[in-house]
């Protein structure tokens, strides 16, 4: 399935200021105020996807972690789309899958691997086993959980635009991974005041049973999207 605009011309990534981090959640709230019933539509199909296919007896784990990261492209691209002045629609989703192989490829890639931190974190934690939700090692405390929350988030933030750089820009597997780290590198600071704020934002969706990550999810997309934009200098009229 084709982007709703031509892929987007990026700079190399550059340094900005720690304050940059709160001016990317402003961006995405006037995202989603644009379409805020849409973007919890997107919200829900992400969570409906990775609840149904781990109910799935045998493989629905493994293939949930394949599956839903590029359900949740679905999101990206429609920030962008949003940003560029096209309308959001939920047949995002869907797009990331008709992706070239390789852009497939890099994106399952820093999923899976941000998965594993959090499996690795829950084991530490909890001796929670992620790989099997209906074991009674998978229970995991407030305190497990936000622990399992804060590392997949800062282990994430290295891989955070390697998404946008195959979908967006139509990067290599290697190359965006290249400039996803080295966007990491020049902005460790902003990035970690980012992933705290989200860590926040998911902790509080958590608490609301669940039910409010339609919106959390949402809403950290576009802030993603408003931090590649502002970090790779993309100019959003541009094709």
């Amino acid at each position: 399935m084709d982007l709703p605009f031509p892929s987007i011309v990026v700079a190399a990534p550059r340094a900005v200021g720690v304050r940059r981090a709160f001016a990317w959640y402003e961006e995405a709230m006037r995202l989603f105020k644009l379409a805020p019933f849409t973007w919890c539509a997107l919200g829900f199909i992400t969570l409906a996807s990775d609840f149904g296919l781990q109910l799935v007896p045998g493989i629905g784990i493994a293939a949930s972690k394949v599956i839903v990261p590029l359900v949740e492209c679905g999101m990206l691209i429609g920030a962008a789309a949003l940003d560029r002045g096209q309308p959001l629609s939920l047949r995002y989703t869907l797009t990331a899958f008709g992706a070239r192989p390789g852009a497939v490829a890099a994106i399952v890639v820093a999923a899976l691997a941000v998965f594993a931190a959090e499996a690795l974190a829950a084991y530490y934690f909890a001796d929670a086993n992620l790989l099997a939700p209906d074991s009674e090692s998978s229970d995991l405390s407030s305190v497990a959980l936000i622990g399992t929350v804060i590392t997949g988030a800062l282990i994430s933030l290295p891989v955070a635009f390697v998404p946008f750089a195959v979908l967006l820009s139509g990067a290599s597997f290697v190359h965006a991974f290249a400039t996803s780290v080295r966007a990491f590198a020049l902005n460790l600071a902003p990035l970690l005041v980012f992933a705290a704020i989200a860590v926040v934002l998911v902790a509080l969706g958590l608490l609301l049973f669940g039910v409010g990550l339609i919106a959390v999810f949402p809403l950290l997309s576009a802030a993603s999207y408003a931090a590649w934009k502002d970090i790779f200098a993309v100019d959003a009229g541009g094709t």
